[in-house]
């Protein structure tokens, strides 16, 4: 240890990590205020209304009144609650919202670290959010509460596995789990989307579900169950549940950048090894916006029918499209 202590090498890679760490609570918390401050302001448009436009320029600084709000209210935790169970809950979904950011390859040059296996971590680490809703909806001592929560175990199983299917295409194809390496396999315009149009559709449509997002929002449903998973969370607690939604949905379209629309690679742009990122956060925020516009204009699905689609479809197509692929490419 003293040996490489005197090399110098870990000094400086504890400062990359910590560096890095610092970047990713940067990109979590800011993409939530954005992203909040967007859907409101879309959803209004989308509605014919004007959305919040009382504090500040056109309502912009609505999130930093809201922040405050949340900070300052009292966390009433109700009776015949698992308490301890109660308060881990949305530190549980929130907290492992970060260590996808470290490995995500934002440009050639822009990643925290590059693993072999990043793919399978960033999955591994996505799956906690399952077992939070779980554990939110059980300690809350709710029906409604526990509803959702086994809605939110069922969907996620289910659309894990279309996913995975079109994700075993794409490895398939690269020979590698590298985020980087996958990236570089697009380079020179060779996106994954021009030759696997549906394994995106079925990637992206999986994602809507694993994210919870309309019209597949059936843990939340606050038309039938209230609030679903987070009937008797406030304050504080909802805040995290909400900026940990947002962050796994920027994770999601990450990964669909990455996998599917080439990662950084666009037009050159001046000193391009840093300034391609503008080209990944473009996508992603395309993503994100697209997935705005589908909530606010498609109606909730029933529970049955969400799972038919996947079982019905989704899965059926991604084995289909798996098993032509390995032909295509043993041929």
């Amino acid at each position: 240890m003293s040996t490489v202590m005197n090399t110098g090498f870990l000094p400086l890679e504890l400062l990359r990590i910590i560096f890095a760490l610092i970047c990713a609570i940067v990109i979590v918390f800011g993409n939530a205020v954005v992203m909040g401050y967007l859907e409101r302001k879309l959803a209004g448009r989308f509605q014919r209304r004007p959305g919040p436009m009382e504090v500040g320029w056109h309502g912009i600084l609505q999130l930093a009144v809201d922040g405050v709000k949340l900070v300052g209210k009292q966390l009433i935790i109700p009776k015949q609650t698992d308490r301890v169970l109660y308060r881990l809950a949305p530190i549980i979904s929130f907290a492992p919202a970060i260590m996808p950011m470290v490995v995500i390859p934002f440009a050639p040059k822009l990643q925290g670290r590059d693993f072999d296996i990043g793919l399978i971590f960033i999955l591994a680490v996505v799956a906690i959010n399952v077992l939070a809703i779980l554990i939110a909806g059980w300690s809350s001592n709710n029906k409604y509460s526990l509803l959702g929560a086994m809605r939110s175990v069922a969907q996620n199983v289910a659309y894990e596995i279309p996913m995975l299917l079109t994700l075993l295409s794409v490895i398939l194809v690269t020979g590698t789990f590298s985020l980087r390496g996958i990236v570089e396999a697009q380079s020179g315009g060779a996106w994954f989307i021009f030759f696997m149009p549906v394994a995106f559709l079925i990637f992206f449509a999986a994602t809507l579900a694993e994210t919870n997002r309309a019209p597949f929002d059936l843990p939340e449903a606050e038309s039938e169950l209230t609030a679903g998973f987070m009937t008797e969370f406030s304050g504080m607690g909802f805040s995290l549940f909400f900026m940990a939604e947002y962050t796994y949905m920027f994770i999601a379209c990450s990964l669909t950048v990455i996998l599917f629309l080439g990662g950084w690679s666009g037009p050159p742009l001046p000193y391009g090894e840093y300034t391609s990122a503008l080209w990944f956060f473009a996508k992603v925020y395309a993503l994100l916006l697209t997935m705005i516009w589908i909530r606010w204009t498609f109606p909730r699905v029933r529970f049955d029918q969400l799972l038919n689609f996947c079982w019905k479809y989704l899965v059926p197509f991604s084995l289909v499209h798996l098993l032509v692929t390995a032909v295509v490419l043993k041929l």
